[in-house]
């Protein structure tokens, strides 16, 4: 029997009607976990989910759905030929042809077809096969639930009836997700919040977002999104910072869209220690700060409350304590100063000073540990990906031909500018790092073996250039089949040396390495090039260091977006105020 006190038991045939607020009529009602359960439950508070589960029962339902799976798989494969059967100490059908067997069977085909429906956004089309799926009697697992929620979650549609109707279907599917006892996981939380985020209902968001970790799961940043947003947007400050404390206590870190939103809501409540403390997050986690974030801060220091706060007298002897710990560029010892902000947009000379109010910034330190760990951890990454036994082969050559003043990323220098493979331009990069090192040395220039053996390489000038480089110990050619980008970019790291590229080290592999050290580093090593007709230029990394800066007089410094390249002048955010003399 099932006890629900001022709770309602959903059948498998749901009736919205029974309430006008459809969300949360579903989020305050609903018990869904006690389809999980054998035993009774007695259901007495408001969430989606009535307990943890605890016993056996979830592992035993879990056990029950997969052993469904393996006899359906072993059905479709038991249908198939006996010529296409490979006896190895007796029949035992291949690894092919049980993949084969699953694509082909009922479920795989509305993997692939759902999967379709995904990537083209097709919502209607998705329900249709759901709908018939579930008529035929197909199995439906867990991937075929989280893509039926993604795809009513992501739908917008053409009018208030259709998204309330994708919605509804939505919750239909993540309660027939339930019943049918298949194990929810992160994905299937996150969309049922995005469905609720879509309903507006950022309570239920946040209740879901909640009880993943009874389930084991752990949430991920994409998982606050939907209540963090949905508080933000209704002005619900205490919630909105409610979400923010759970995301702290999971080790979820918040990134730019998330920080610039709570630093809106904090302005319009006039929240001074919460915008103190969200600029200093800022500060650690994001280098230069997009445009929209940039107007938030801006119309903060204009406001008349942003005037009224702040120390009249300080500690200077604190605030200089506060800076050294900190490796320079702030000191945390909150808002000084008093009266009206002077906010104004800005640049920064070569030397790092503000044209503005003349202060010049700070060059942060790097933990030389820090450097140690890196380099750990890109080598373990690089194990994962290339062939070991290479990679360890590289290690030991660098040992005995390092340590290097530069690091050239031969194929981006070759190719900078040029439709072919330039070989008088890398060796101008080259030639003129020899020229610029301290101790005379030639860089270390990476190049895949290709470019070594052949095409422009195999010309008499190239190949004097390239046999000049080998007789240095100045040329290390990465096998067939590797990423050169392992190689260079551990060479840098480990040498803690000049790293000349115009790579922008943006995209898959680099967010691999997962850690707010690397643009750091990349801001302290990283050498772009420019060509033009009066020829090559080389900008070294500046001597200041581009991220939020809190002075030792109270001002502010925030790196915009605005002039990221090679030719525009960066813009800053400069505000500063009269401070005490």
């Amino acid at each position: 029997m099932l006890l629900c006190r001022s709770s309602t038991f959903f059948a498998p045939s749901f009736n919205a009607k029974t309430s006008q607020n459809f969300c949360s009529y579903f989020t305050k009602k609903t018990h869904l976990l006690s389809f999980f359960k054998n035993s009774p439950i007695c259901c007495n508070h408001s969430y989606l989910f009535a307990k943890h589960i605890k016993d056996s029962n979830f592992i035993g339902a879990h056990n029950l759905f997969m052993k469904k799976k393996a006899t359906f798989c072993n059905s479709a494969i038991s249908a198939t030929s006996q010529s296409d059967e490979k006896a190895v100490g007796g029949n035992v059908v291949s690894k092919r042809l049980k993949k084969k067997a699953r694509r082909d069977a009922p479920e795989g085909v509305l993997r692939f077809k759902l999967d379709m429906c995904s990537k083209v956004g097709d919502v209607v089309e998705g329900l249709r096969l759901y709908d018939e799926a579930r008529r035929n009697g197909v199995e439906l697992n867990q991937h075929h639930y989280n893509v039926m929620l993604y795809l009513c979650s992501q739908n917008r549609g053409e009018n208030g009836s259709d998204l309330k109707l994708a919605c509804k279907r939505g919750f239909e599917i993540f309660q027939q997700m339930i019943i049918d006892k298949v194990p929810p996981n992160e994905a299937t939380f996150t969309n049922a919040a995005r469905l609720a985020s879509v309903m507006e209902d950022p309570e239920m968001a946040f209740d879901l977002v909640k009880q993943m970790k009874g389930f084991g799961i752990m949430p991920k940043l994409r998982s606050y999104g939907p209540p963090l947003f949905g508080f933000c947007k209704k002005g619900m400050v205490d919630k909105a910072y409610e979400v923010d404390a759970h995301m702290i206590e999971s080790g979820v870190v918040a990134e730019e869209p998330e920080l610039s939103s709570l630093l809106k809501l904090s302005a319009d409540v006039n929240n001074a220690d919460k915008m103190y403390e969200l600029l200093h997050r800022l500060r650690t986690s994001v280098r230069q700060v997009m445009e929209s974030t940039v107007g938030v801060i801006e119309d903060w220091f204009k406001s008349e409350h942003a005037a009224k706060i702040g120390k009249g007298d300080w500690d200077v002897i604190k605030v200089k304590e506060g800076v050294v710990r900190g490796g320079g560029g702030w000191h945390g010892q909150g808002w000084l100063g008093h009266g009206q902000w002077r906010v104004v947009r800005t640049q920064m000379d070569k030397k790092g000073v503000c044209g503005s109010c003349g202060e010049r910034l700070a060059c942060i330190d790097i933990d030389p540990r820090e450097t140690e760990n890196f380099a750990i951890s890109l080598s373990k990454l690089a194990f994962g990906r290339e062939v070991k036994a290479d990679f360890i082969q590289f290690q030991e050559w660098l040992q005995q031909h390092g340590p290097f003043d530069a690091v050239v990323d031969g194929a981006n220098v070759s190719l900078i500018n040029q439709q072919t493979f330039n070989f008088s331009q890398l060796n101008n990069v080259v030639n003129r790092l020899h020229d610029m090192s301290p101790s005379k040395k030639f860089p270390l220039v990476i190049l895949h073996k290709s470019r070594v053996n052949g095409g422009p390489a195999q010309s008499p000038y190239n190949k004097k250039l390239l046999e000049r480089w080998k007789n240095s110990g100045a040329l290390y050619a990465t096998p067939a089949g590797s990423n050169d980008d392992w190689y260079w970019l551990y060479a840098a790291v480990s040498c803690k040396c000049l790293l000349v590229t115009n790579d922008e080290m943006r995209d898959h592999l680099f967010q691999l390495l997962g850690t707010s050290f690397f643009p750091r580093w990349k801001e302290k090593h990283q050498v772009r090039l420019s060509v033009s007709r009066s020829g090559i230029a080389l900008h070294m990394p500046p001597p200041y260091s581009i991220v939020i800066q809190e002075s030792e007089n109270g001002g502010w410094h925030v790196p915009t977006t605005t002039g990221d390249d090679l030719e525009t002048p960066r813009q800053w955010l400069c505000a500063t105020r009269p401070v005490k003399r």
